[in-house]
């Protein structure tokens, strides 16, 4: 049996000073972060071996199921349907610091906590996630929430997506894509379609111009899923401007600043002006700085990790997955459900010092929600290849349908909490490596 989750003493308040040398705690796995990666591979570790010592670094009081923002922009999931205590979802018997990490010293095998303490490891886990750069739009922090300034990328500004939606009747509304790489590189899509089905189920869409401005040149980075979106813009009337980028907004006047790389070789870049009624942004998105800033990053900042092992380029006990990883994957939950079991059984294969036997693939999913009933399920992995689920003759993951659309609103948030967070591994058998 696993005992109940310990509360270290890390989360009460600290007294200790630059003179004092707090000596560490030491545990055989500590996992960085309580996300979905970090959450999932505990309960994978533990599914394996019940009485494995883990310790998990997260200040949060509480976990969101991130892929329903999107649901809750269409008015279909309410904010609370995402989002538990993260005491609920805690795995039982791991030890929950409920501090933020201030560094990591590989050589040391230690971690720092905000309040001073270090935790000494035997093997570490990250799975800290990615940052969202809403300062690097100028005036965008100033405007969220209000002037129809919008984004599905937070749990509170979701809500405000759907008053806007419902709301608005006529004007103009944009919706931007910035730079890869991003989480689910088809929310920002995502939520256009949703947008547009409810004013064409109510009769308005004639009256708005919409328009999606993508920092991009391509509407989906996999081929095979792009005539379903082209077919989808084309439907709803939808005027797509690519290679412009967000820069600036101005809440009060409802303006958009747009830069447009310039179009003979050592020009200028130019500078596009919108006026909205509804902006929907999706904003830049970083490596944390604990990782960018240290050397376990690779030359883009991101954590550096063998991308089949998922185990780090030059520290063999350390491993990592989700958003924070240098992986060429899509940063989906898709993907952590993919990649929990393959960092528990190769973490495990290590400390028996056998050799790293599973394989990550790359797969991610992203459920192109291209109107409310229908979706294009795309399932790909490294290189861009289709990695479907079901046969064709169950579901085409090429064009939209009803059947993932069932499995997108009512199937994925019941895996997500009942068992990838709970390490029931259905459908998520690692792939064998040969070694």
């Amino acid at each position: 049996m696993n005992n109940p989750v310990t509360e270290s003493a890390s989360a009460q308040p600290s007294h200790a000073t630059a003179s004092v040398t707090i000596p560490p705690n030491a545990h055989k796995v500590v996992i960085l972060g309580g996300g979905a990666g970090g959450i999932a591979v505990a309960a994978s570790l533990l599914k394996r071996q019940s009485d494995m010592d883990i310790a998990i670094v997260e200040p949060a009081e509480q976990h969101s199921y991130q892929p329903g923002w999107t649901m809750v922009g269409g008015g279909i999931f309410t904010p609370e349907y995402t989002r538990k205590p993260m005491q609920a979802v805690m795995p039982k018997g791991v030890h929950w610091y409920r501090e933020s990490v201030m560094a990591i010293d590989a050589e040391a095998h230690e971690v720092t906590l905000g309040d001073g303490r270090k935790l000494s490891y035997t093997r570490l886990v990250v799975a800290i996630g990615l940052e969202l750069d809403w300062a690097a739009i100028e005036g965008l922090e100033d405007t969220l929430g209000k002037n129809g300034v919008t984004s599905n990328y937070r749990y509170d500004l979701a809500p405000y997506t759907w008053e806007l939606v419902q709301t608005l009747k006529g004007g103009k509304a944009l919706f931007t894509q910035p730079p890869m790489p991003i989480k689910c590189a088809g929310a920002p899509q995502k939520a256009m379609y949703l947008s547009c089905d409810h004013w064409q189920r109510e009769g308005v869409l004639g009256q708005l111009n919409v328009t999606f401005h993508n920092a991009g040149g391509v509407m989906f980075g996999v081929p095979a899923y792009v005539p379903a979106l082209e077919e989808a813009v084309k439907g709803y009337g939808i005027d797509v401007q690519f290679n412009q980028r967000l820069i600036s907004v101005d809440g009060e006047t409802q303006t958009a600043r747009f830069e447009v790389p310039a179009t003979e070789e050592g020009g200028e870049p130019q500078i596009v002006e919108q006026s909205f009624d509804m902006l929907h942004v999706v904003p830049p998105q970083k490596a944390p700085a604990l990782i960018a800033e240290s050397s376990l990053a690779n030359a883009g900042g991101w954590l550096d990790l063998e991308p089949e092992t998922l185990q780090h380029v030059t520290h063999a006990d350390i491993f990592g997955l989700g958003d924070v990883s240098g992986t060429a994957n899509a940063k989906t939950a898709a993907a952590v459900r993919k990649q929990a079991p393959v960092v528990a059984e190769n973490l495990l294969a290590t400390l028996a010092g056998g050799a790293l036997v599973a394989g990550y693939r790359g797969y991610g999913s992203c459920p192109l929600t291209v109107e409310n009933g229908r979706i294009v399920l795309a399932e790909f992995g490294y290189g861009g290849e289709l990695q479907p689920t079901f046969p064709k003759w169950i579901n085409d993951g090429t064009r939209p349908t009803r059947l993932a659309w069932q499995l997108k609103s009512r199937g994925l948030p019941f895996i997500y909490w009942n068992m990838m967070l709970k390490g029931h591994e259905w459908l998520a058998r690692p792939a064998s490596r040969d070694v």
